[in-house]
């Protein structure tokens, strides 16, 4: 049983957590002024407002952080990521309620002069091809090196499923996260 408050209502449904919430209006709820459009996020034919702006644009329109990246708006692609309290968010779909009180680091507070180990690393070896995902990739993967400084091949596979790159860099992207850990180790950051 899931519970939230629609139009000022609280309900109650009992869905698959996984349910697009376009289906629970439309769908449970007889909530159909909410249309079905392209199915990808795109057309914005389903969008709803959810508890507040998406932290998203408080960070890109509001205080001009453009470094964060609207990719798919489903928290899907991981072009959106930033860190709360360390911790990866995708910001495309969190409220901005959700950073009330807690630190907020986009890829512009790693270093204001690309001196983080992760950014160095991604030039030395040459990451970017379009860079549009490329914030998102270095946010999760800060993440995962202050977790486990020395991580496999799996390892950064897996703490990066969820960052989409269109243009297939990830042998590179693999390779730079093992060179930003070679420089941590060394002393070389953060």
């Amino acid at each position: 049983m899931i519970s939230f408050s629609v139009n000022k209502r609280r309900v109650n449904v009992d869905v698959d957590p996984s349910t697009p919430l376009l289906w629970v209006l439309r769908e449970n709820l007889e909530l159909t002024g909410t249309k079905y459009g392209c199915g990808m996020a795109q057309c914005g034919a389903c969008t709803v407002h959810i508890d507040g702006q998406p932290l998203l644009w408080v960070l890109r329109e509001n205080l001009e952080l453009t470094g964060t990246k609207y990719g798919c708006g489903m928290a899907q692609c991981g072009a959106c990521t930033v860190h709360i309290d360390g911790q990866t968010l995708r910001s495309c779909v969190a409220p901005v309620t959700r950073a009330a009180g807690k630190e907020v680091t986009t890829i512009e507070g790693l270093s204001p002069d690309l001196s983080h180990p992760l950014q160095r690393a991604w030039l030395e070896i040459d990451v970017p091809q379009c860079g549009y995902c490329q914030s998102g990739q270095i946010m999760s993967a800060a993440v995962l090196l202050k977790e486990i400084p020395n991580p496999t091949d799996e390892d950064i596979d897996q703490a990066l499923t969820g960052n989409i790159c269109r243009c297939g860099t990830y042998p590179r992207i693999r390779r730079a996260v093992h060179r930003a850990a070679e420089m941590m180790a060394k002393g070389g950051g953060r």
